[in-house]
């Protein structure tokens, strides 16, 4: 009865009815746009950072991380090389060489990380070679070619066929140095990372290391994210002397961002929906200002005020929750779109999306995952909404409410 009674109630004024549920539709759709949004930015960065730079797992000597002491060389690394790539969940694995050291030009100096690559497996693993906008791939017939990120080349103010010198120290401690000619200029979609990682081949590296056919790290791109865990255990029990990590531990800020950017997502939505509760509130405290001779009816009639509670609670839920299926599927539909065309931020800036690691088209991913933490806070509105104006209806006396 009290169900039928709070439905009936709700639509006495339609215009008003449907201006609080366009307001909660409006309000839910642009909630689960900004969730959408911020779930095709982490899911984007995410895939950058394990396709681009770092792969799903990597294998380095435990004392290597430390000071990156070029000397902390992967024992038997071939051997181990060939056990990876042999597990069947492997996609793809690289071998890098890899020193701390200076980059000098007659117009400056920085502090770089050099990566001595096999060009062919590295540009199959993260994709060096797409990333390439000037200059041309490493050249088999060519020595001493260096590719290079596109914010350190403005820095620097390197272009192709520009010289620079690397300076670093090999296992014996000996400063070293080595003169190379610009290949190409790279530009990811993590600017940080290009103004730090400059390219060279393996092989020329570790002549000047002096680590002969060794390398320092092995970088495993597997064929799903689900079985990270998995062959990390599996690489672990095989290779106990070495340290396995996977990318959340090799690129922590990454999951902390996600993490934090989930937590963000529900305090917007949480704003958006308190925002909402001041029209609820306000539609709410007129109905009953309306009905106060209907009330003190009720009352006057025995109806106690628990029933009353509920009657208030019922209509400013139904008010609710009347919106609530529109706004997810507009926001549904809207974010299938986008996720199929892509949403184009470069409006924003590359060099600014770029500064955080995020490329320019982002692909908006509908939150299933949050649909049910959605729910409650929309629930949870109309709770908090429902208690002033059931608090007011509720001192009504009986008698003064009649007369009036």
């Amino acid at each position: 009865m009290i169900f039928i009674m709070a439905w009936r109630n709700v639509w006495r004024n339609k215009m008003r009815s449907i201006v609080i549920v366009s307001s909660v539709t409006i309000g839910l759709f642009a909630g689960i746009s900004v969730l959408a949004l911020y779930k095709g930015m982490m899911k984007s960065r995410v895939r950058n950072v394990i396709d681009a730079e770092v792969g799903h797992l990597q294998m380095h000597n435990p004392g290597f991380e430390q000071d990156y002491e070029p000397q902390f060389i992967l024992a038997h690394g071939n051997e181990v090389l060939k056990v990876a790539s042999e597990i069947p969940e492997v996609k793809l694995v690289a071998p890098r060489s890899i020193t701390m050291g200076m980059l000098a030009t007659p117009t400056g100096s920085a502090g770089v990380r050099i990566n001595g690559i096999i060009p062919g497996m590295e540009y199959r693993l993260s994709q060096l070679k797409n990333k390439i906008i000037r200059g041309t791939p490493f050249d088999p017939e060519k020595r001493n070619e260096i590719m290079i990120g596109e914010k350190l080349a403005r820095k620097m103010k390197l272009k192709p066929r520009s010289k620079l010198v690397l300076t670093f120290t090999d296992i014996s401690g000996n400063l070293v140095s080595g003169a190379f000619r610009v290949a190409a200029i790279y530009q990811s979609n993590n600017a940080p990372f290009d103004e730090k990682n400059v390219y060279i081949n393996m092989e020329e590296l570790n002549a000047l290391l002096g680590i002969q056919h060794a390398f320092h790290e092995i970088v495993i791109l597997l064929k799903s994210d689900l079985v990270v865990n998995k062959v990390q255990q599996e690489l672990q029990q095989k290779f106990p002397a070495f340290r396995i990590e996977s990318w959340q531990e090799i690129s922590p800020e990454t999951d902390l961002m996600v993490k934090t950017i989930d937590q963000y997502s529900y305090i917007i939505m949480f704003i958006i929906m308190f925002s909402l509760a001041f029209g609820i509130v306000n539609t709410m405290l007129m109905a009953i200002l309306e009905r106060t001779r209907e009330i003190g009816m009720m009352m006057a009639l025995g109806t106690n005020r628990v029933r009353v509670f509920l009657l208030i609670f019922l209509e400013t839920l139904f008010l609710t929750l009347a919106g609530t299926p529109v706004g997810l599927f507009i926001g549904w539909a809207i974010t299938g779109y986008f996720n199929k065309q892509g949403m184009d931020l470069s409006g924003m800036g590359r060099e600014m999306m770029s500064s955080f690691g995020f490329g320019t088209v982002i692909y908006p991913e509908f939150p299933t995952d949050k649909v049910t933490g959605v729910l409650l806070i929309v629930v949870g509105t109309a709770l908090v909404s429902c208690l002033f104006p059931a608090v007011k209806a509720l001192r009504m006396r009986p008698v003064e409410a009649l007369r009036k």
